[in-house]
């Protein structure tokens, strides 16, 4: 079971920015409930099919792009977290910027939800 800082980091870089359909697949059997829901700016995704396949559509539009987490996530009782992250070209400064929120149940994620947060300040990207 892992614990919710660890299904954060894995859903950002295991999920939505692999590549690979392959490995980002065996990330979410690993770590998303069959019945996980994913609610973004454009759309609520249900099940882990549908979370894998709009993921995939998204790492193909921005296929180099790297995901930074800015602070370690934040946990609240074991049952839900945040983690705060910016995205852009390695070396470059960071194009958009965005919040993670997740709920998880029996130590997989049931729930995410995606915040952006607009073009990040480089000057406080720490």
């Amino acid at each position: 079971m892992a614990d919710i800082a660890t299904l954060l980091e894995r859903n950002l870089q295991g999920i939505f920015g692999e590549g690979d359909e392959t490995l980002r697949r065996k990330v979410a059997d690993e770590i998303l409930a069959e019945d996980a829901v994913f609610v973004e700016p454009h759309g609520i995704y249900r099940g882990r099919d549908e979370i894998v396949r709009i993921a995939g559509e998204i790492r193909a539009k921005h296929p180099s792009f790297h995901y930074t987490p800015l602070a370690p996530a934040d946990v609240l009782q074991e049952q839900a977290g945040r983690v705060k992250w910016v995205a852009g070209e390695p070396g470059e400064s960071p194009v958009y910027a965005g919040t993670d929120f997740i709920v998880a149940k029996d130590g997989k994620i049931a729930a995410i939800y995606l915040f952006f947060d607009g073009q990040p300040d480089p000057t406080n990207l720490s």
